[in-house]
């Protein structure tokens, strides 16, 4: 039988209402896809009390849109998801740019459920400001 418990239950982000008006819960493997979703929104440094919470790929809002840039986001994320979330470990973290979107960044991460070894994969869409 499969513990499910491993897998975790939390809030469900961003904050709803469920059916009966009590507060949503996200449960397992949503659970795990929102949790991912949180450190890579958050940047390092805005937690009062875990400043090191986070993903640094922040810092690259007004980077050029370059293989330099495209090799720090997918390098930042792996390295905020592997301190971050133990419950997954990262296979592949790639980023490219974007063409329908000037300034976007489209970053796959690849990633397995330890507990059930489910492979999934999602797409964290990242915004810079592109420069003149």
């Amino acid at each position: 039988m499969l513990d499910r418990d491993y897998l975790g239950v939390g809030l469900s982000f961003p904050l709803a209402v469920d059916t009966r008006g009590r507060v949503a819960m996200a449960r397992y493997e949503r659970d795990i896809e929102q949790a991912i979703q949180i450190i890579l929104l958050t940047p390092k440094g805005q937690r009062v009390m875990r400043f090191d919470f986070g993903c640094q790929i922040h810092d690259l809002i007004f980077a050029s849109n370059d293989a330099t840039t495209l090799g720090l986001a997918s390098y930042y994320v792996r390295e905020a998801l592997v301190a971050w979330e133990p419950r997954i470990r990262v296979l592949d973290v790639s980023a490219s740019a974007d063409q329908d979107t000037d300034g976007r960044l489209l970053i796959q991460v690849s990633y397995e459920i330890k507990a059930t070894h489910d492979q999934r994969s999602l797409v964290f869409p990242f915004y810079r400001i592109p420069g003149e």
